[in-house]
């Protein structure tokens, strides 16, 4: 089989979880193999996923946005979608980022219900 790689990919054993539908849902899976530009993901079973979606590896504390490359019934190979600038961002981050936007969008339509004048 020809291999595409512009990098060899280390071999892993890592639990993580792919999160797609603005983190809402998640599979758990295991990451075989990774490089700076990509991953080997296996499942325990076959699964559907969008083409785009975040792998999170909680072990190593970092959440990364990846395109799926190929896809088998068990198995996704992905490339990361930042690998150009190499920012890893934690997943607690991320967690911390989407609470404190849905905290400013509340307040945003709180101070608009407050504004309003009464008739």
């Amino acid at each position: 089989m020809f291999d595409r790689r512009r990098e060899r990919r280390g071999r892993t054993y890592l639990g993580g979880q792919i999160a797609f539908n603005n983190r809402w849902c998640t599979i758990d899976c295991l990451v075989r193999n990774i490089s700076q530009s990509g991953a080997r993901i296996e499942f325990p079973q076959p699964v559907l996923v969008p083409s785009e979606l975040d792998l999170i590896i909680p072990l190593r504390g970092y959440s990364r946005r990846v395109h799926v490359v190929w896809k088998r019934a068990k198995a996704l190979g992905v490339s990361f979608a930042d690998a150009n600038d190499g920012t890893v961002v934690p997943i607690e981050l991320a967690r911390q980022i989407r609470k404190l936007k849905e905290e400013r969008d509340m307040l945003a339509r709180r101070v608009r219900d407050l504004s309003e004048p009464v008739i």
